[in-house]
């Protein structure tokens, strides 16, 4: 790492002019952010971000990118991110197809519109149009960088299922409790068409609501601890921010 920030540091005009305007790294202070401008060099250093379809990526493309996903290992260490090497960028939604197979064997072809993917042992990806929105001009729990690099922290263990590797001392049993609770509660409100306490789409599986959580626990983390205060306890524990958030 030394070694890497040495000959790599990203020059200060740059790293000033585009951190200053993601409103998601504001709270941080100036020993917080060195320390994310160190591990958003070495993120640069050893992850490609590659854009596709005629994008061209920028230097501060990049750093705008990596600086977010470096927000959620801040307090943890570069091991969160291994086994992986690439960010793909979009310039906007992206179409992916997936094949499902139904009970009866048949399969099927199914086509989303996406505006960001994260692949268990392959790379992110990302519509570029959705980061430049979520950096630049956010709303209050929505930010497609945290929320594909989330997956990743949660995919650890070998499958994104909502609980991520916990650190020494958490509760496994705390946490399942405390996630499993504000989820079900999360569904039966979407079930029953009522106003949903985040973003519906949570309700999705376990791992998106620990996705979702996770992008409100950075951007907007009093909703989430008004709403979900146990969730939003577990995840200050596992992001060790017990102390700032």
């Amino acid at each position: 790492m030394r070694r890497i920030l040495r000959r790599n540091l990203i020059p200060h005009h740059i790293w000033h002019s585009v951190t200053r305007k993601i409103l998601v790294l504001q709270g941080l202070d100036a020993v917080e952010m060195a320390h994310l401008r160190e591990l958003t060099t070495w993120f640069l250093h050893s992850k490609a971000i590659n854009g596709v379809q005629g994008l061209e990526v920028t230097l501060a493309m990049r750093v705008a990118v990596a600086a977010q996903a470096c927000l959620l290992i801040l307090n943890l260490d570069t091991d969160y991110f291994d086994d992986w090497v690439e960010v793909i960028l979009y310039p906007g939604a992206f179409r992916v197809n997936h094949e499902q197979t139904d009970a009866i064997g048949l399969v099927h072809n199914d086509a989303s519109i996406l505006t960001g993917e994260s692949w268990l042992r392959g790379p992110v990806i990302l519509s570029w149009n959705d980061v430049e929105r979520d950096t630049y001009h956010p709303q209050a729990g929505r930010n497609v960088v945290l929320h594909e690099f989330a997956h990743k922290l949660d995919g650890l263990n070998g499958v994104t299922n909502g609980l991520p590797p916990l650190r020494r001392g958490m509760s496994r049993k705390r946490w399942a409790e405390d996630f499993s609770g504000a989820y079900d509660e999360l569904c039966l409100q979407v079930a029953t068409g009522e106003t949903a306490f985040i973003n519906p789409y949570a309700a999705t599986s376990p791992a998106e609501f620990f996705a979702v959580a996770s992008e409100y626990f950075f951007t907007a983390p009093d909703i989430l601890k008004n709403c979900c205060p146990g969730v939003h306890r577990q995840l200050a524990l596992f992001y060790r921010q017990a102390e700032v958030r």
